[in-house]
């Protein structure tokens, strides 16, 4: 049987002192003498007493715990970023709460309640791509609980954001295929629910008008995953005006691109080139690896959870932030060199 953890009012008992005695040695508090305190301090730590904090929140109605929603945690970009945030948050002392929403908008809602419920002291969020009602996020902010969007951020919410600059490093990414040669781009993106997807597709739009290529519809297609980048690559590279390169929402969806030429034996790059997005660690697990762009999610993470802790201390003066984290093209194998 599990040993139940120990309780101020056990070590209250032991020392034969009051408890309120025992909670104001274990703060320092300055009307308990320093023997006591001591005394206190080194039978907790001998006995492995950690205090409860959801009770001291429920006590002081508030708490040192950051509540963070992913869309999933089986993902190289978002447990990069828990990592990030982690680290900061220990540094600050701050705990962390981590739900997943699996990019479901019900249970992310469920999982908003559930941290309200638990009075954490901030929330961070990365919204799920079925989200199209906000009015959970606008329930924080009503209660007044620091509120940060990081990566899949919610324009209709006037809160703080951390985002990758997608624009640009999709804008980047295509202007170096044009450049290598490639004309006929195909872009495989997500659902325009999302910010980071608008900004992509804007950022492969506008490198195509930069040097005057035609826009065709038929080479934009929503595909966000591995099996969809297959099949839609697959249609595409069967067809009368195949696209000689690939520019990929992620680098899960790359990859299915991958899979596709190489059932149809075209050559990579020399046929067509493939860009990911993310430098995941699939990235260099492909063969050939795949060109990408770095979205730095440590980074992403440790500037979110910065933020956040800004909030909750009341610094910086403004009640909204925004702070971007650049990108960085990683060239390897999937795309031609630039003579």
């Amino acid at each position: 049987m599990k040993k139940p953890n120990l309780t101020i009012k056990d070590i209250a008992k032991a020392l034969n002192i009051s408890v309120s005695t025992v909670s104001r040695a274990l703060n320092n508090h300055p009307d308990i003498s320093r023997e006591t305190i001591e005394m206190v301090q080194n039978y907790a730590k001998e006995h492995k007493y950690t205090p409860n904090s959801l009770a001291l929140s429920l006590r002081t109605k508030q708490s040192n715990i950051i509540g963070v929603i992913v869309p999933e945690l089986a993902n190289h970009f978002f447990s990069s970023v828990l990592s990030g945030m982690e680290m900061v948050a220990e540094e600050e002392d701050y705990r962390v709460i981590v739900c997943q929403s699996s990019e479901n908008s019900e249970k992310e809602k469920h999982n908003i309640q559930t941290l309200i419920n638990a009075r954490v002291c901030g929330v961070l969020v990365s919204m799920a791509k079925t989200t199209t009602d906000y009015r959970h996020f606008k329930e924080l902010v009503d209660s007044e609980i620091p509120l940060v969007f990081f990566d899949r951020i919610c324009t209709g919410i006037d809160s703080s954001k951390v985002v990758v600059d997608d624009y640009y490093g999709t804008f980047t990414a295509v202007d170096y295929m044009i450049r290598s040669g490639c004309r006929r781009i195909a872009f495989l993106g997500a659902t325009l629910n999302l910010e980071i997807s608008k900004n992509r597709r804007n950022g492969y739009l506008d490198a195509l008008i930069k040097y005057g290529l035609p826009v065709d519809e038929n080479l934009i297609r929503q595909a966000d995953t591995k099996q969809l980048g297959y099949q839609e690559a697959m249609d595409l590279l069967q067809s009368d005006l195949r696209p000689d390169a690939f520019m990929a929402m992620n680098d899960y969806t790359a990859s299915g691109v991958l899979c596709a030429t190489k059932q149809l034996r075209l050559k990579v790059p020399e046929e067509v080139s493939i860009f990911g997005f993310s430098n995941s660690n699939i990235s260099q697990d492909t063969d050939p690896m795949l060109s990408t762009m770095d979205q730095h999610p440590q980074k992403v993470g440790e500037e979110a959870m910065r933020l956040i802790i800004e909030h909750i201390k009341g610094q910086g003066g403004e009640r909204t932030k925004n702070r971007l984290v650049r990108t960085t093209m990683i060239l390897r194998e999937t795309t031609r060199r630039i003579e």
